[in-house]
C-alpha cells in the first residue's frame, strides 16, 4: 500500500471517529456539568440515532454527486465542513439558557457525521483492491479508535482545564484537519459508476442482494458473528463496578491505555492476517479469539478483584475486537456491489448493530438470572451460531475474485 493511501486512510479514519463521543458520552458529561436532570441527559442518547438510520438516505449519496471533487469526495468534504461548523456553533451555546439549540446542533453533528461515514465507507470499498481491503480497513479502524480517545478522554481533560467552549472549538478544528485526507484521496467515479436514477439507487441495492445465491447466509452472519461480543460488552462495566468493586479510575485508566493500544494492534494484526491467509480462515481465527476473550471476564468472576487480571482481560478483549473488526469489515465491503456501495454497506452496518440494539436491553435481566459466573460463558456460547455459519461458506455465493 502506497504511503499516500495510508495517510488518506489515517486522516479519514480520524475524521470519522472524532464526532461519535462529541454527540454521546462527552456531550452528556457537558450536560452533567450544566446540572441538567438525569432524565434530560438520558434523552440525549437519541441524538445518535442518525448513525443507525443512515441507510435511509444512503441511496442519495450513491446517485448524486456534489460539484468539484467527484461523487464520494464531494460528499466527504461537504460533511466535514458541516461537522466543523456545527461543532463550532455548539461550542458557543449556553445549554442552561437554550437547550433546544444544543439539541439541534448536536443532531446536526450526528447527521453530518453519519453521512460522512456513508461516503467514506463507500470510498474505501471502491478505492482499495481485494488484496489491501483488510489492511486498509485496519488502518481506518486504528485511526477511528485514536479519534475516539481524543474526543473522549482527552476532551474531558481539556474541558477540566480550559472549559467546554474551548474544548469543542478545538474538536471543530481537528475535524477540519481531516479534510486534508479528502483532498488527497483519489477519485473513484471511474471505478464505480453511479446508478442512472434515484429509483435505481433505492431499489437496485436491495434487488441486487436478494437475487444473490446464498445471501441469507451472509446476512445472518452479519447479525450473529459479533453477537457474543455485543452481549458481553453491554454488561462489562456494571460487572466490573458493581460485581467486582473496581473503581472508575482503575477501569478508566486501563481502557484509555492498554485497552486502546490493544484495539489498534488488533486491528493492524487483523489487516496483516488478511494479506497472508484467506478471508475465511481469518474469520475463523478471529471468531474463536473473540469468543475466547469473553472468558477473561469469566476468570475475573471466579478469581476475584485483581488489577493485573483486569488488564489482561481488557487487553485480550480489545485485541480480539480489533482483529475481528478488520476481517468483518473486509468481508462486508468485499460483498458490496460497487454500483451501490454506500447503500449496501450502510445496510450491512445496520445489521451489524442490530444485536446490540435488540438484545442490549435484555442483558441486565440475563445477568440477574444467570449471575456473573454464568453470564460470560453464556455470552461466549452466543458466538457459536456465527462460527457455525462459516461451515456453510461455500453456499454463501461469494465470488472468488471479489472476496478472497
Amino acid at each position: 500500500m502506497k504511503p499516500r493511501q495510508t495517510s488518506v486512510l489515517l486522516l479519514l479514519g480520524f475524521a470519522s471517529g472524532l464526532p461519535l463521543y462529541l454527540t454521546g458520552s462527552t456531550l452528556k458529561a457537558w450536560m452533567t456539568d450544566e446540572n441538567l436532570s438525569l432524565a434530560t441527559i438520558g434523552l440525549f442518547s437519541f441524538v445518535t440515532l442518525p448513525y443507525s438510520l443512515k441507510v435511509f438516505w444512503a441511496p442519495f449519496l450513491d446517485r448524486y454527486a456534489l460539484p468539484g471533487l467527484g461523487r464520494r469526495r464531494g460528499w466527504m468534504l461537504a460533511m466535514q465542513v458541516g461537522m466543523a461548523a456545527a461543532l463550532g456553533l455548539l461550542a458557543l451555546t449556553q445549554p442552561h439558557l437554550d437547550l433546544l439549540r444544543v439539541v439541534l446542533l448536536a443532531l446536526a453533528v450526528a447527521v453530518t457525521s453519519a453521512t460522512f461515514d456513508i461516503a467514506v465507507d463507500a470510498w474505501r470499498a471502491e478505492a482499495l483492491d481485494a488484496k489491501h481491503l483488510g489492511l486498509g480497513n485496519s488502518i481506518h479502524i486504528a485511526a477511528y479508535r485514536v479519534a475516539m480517545l481524543v474526543s473522549g478522554g482527552l476532551a474531558l481533560i481539556l474541558a477540566q482545564t480550559f472549559g467546554w467552549r474551548s474544548t469543542y472549538l478545538v474538536m471543530a478544528g481537528l475535524t477540519l484537519l481531516g479534510a486534508l485526507g479528502t483532498w488527497l484521496a483519489t477519485n473513484t467515479d471511474a471505478v464505480a459508476p453511479a446508478p442512472r436514477t434515484l429509483k435505481e439507487a433505492i431499489s437496485g441495492p436491495l434487488k441486487d442482494l436478494l437475487q444473490r445465491k446464498g445471501i441469507a447466509y451472509l446476512l445472518a452472519f452479519a447479525v450473529f458473528y459479533k453477537l457474543g461480543d455485543w452481549l458481553a460488552e453491554s454488561m462489562t462495566i456494571p460487572f466490573l463496578l458493581r460485581g467486582m468493586g473496581f473503581t472508575k479510575l482503575e477501569i478508566g485508566t486501563v481502557q484509555k491505555t492498554t485497552a486502546m493500544a490493544a484495539i489498534i494492534v488488533g486491528g493492524l494484526l487483523g489487516g496483516w492476517m488478511l494479506t497472508r491467509i484467506s478471508l475465511r480462515k481469518a474469520l475463523w481465527i478471529c471468531g474463536f479469539v473473540q469468543a475466547g476473550s469473553i472468558l477473561g471476564f469469566w476468570a475475573i468472576s471466579l478469581l476475584g478483584r485483581h488489577l493485573p487480571l483486569l488488564v489482561a482481560a481488557n487487553t485480550l478483549e480489545n485485541l480480539a475486537y480489533g482483529m475481528g473488526g478488520s476481517a468483518f469489515a473486509a468481508l462486508l465491503m468485499g460483498a458490496c456491489n460497487r454500483r451501490y456501495t454506500g447503500t449496501q454497506y450502510a445496510l450491512f452496518s445496520a445489521l451489524m448493530a442490530l444485536p446490540r440494539t435488540v438484545f442490549g436491553g435484555l442483558t441486565g435481566f440475563m445477568a440477574e438470572w444467570y449471575g456473573w459466573k454464568l453470564y460470560f460463558p453464556v455470552c461466549a456460547a452466543a458466538a457459536i451460531p456465527g462460527l457455525l455459519l462459516l461451515l456453510l461458506w461455500d453456499r454463501w455465493g461469494l465470488p472468488e475474485d471479489d472476496v478472497v
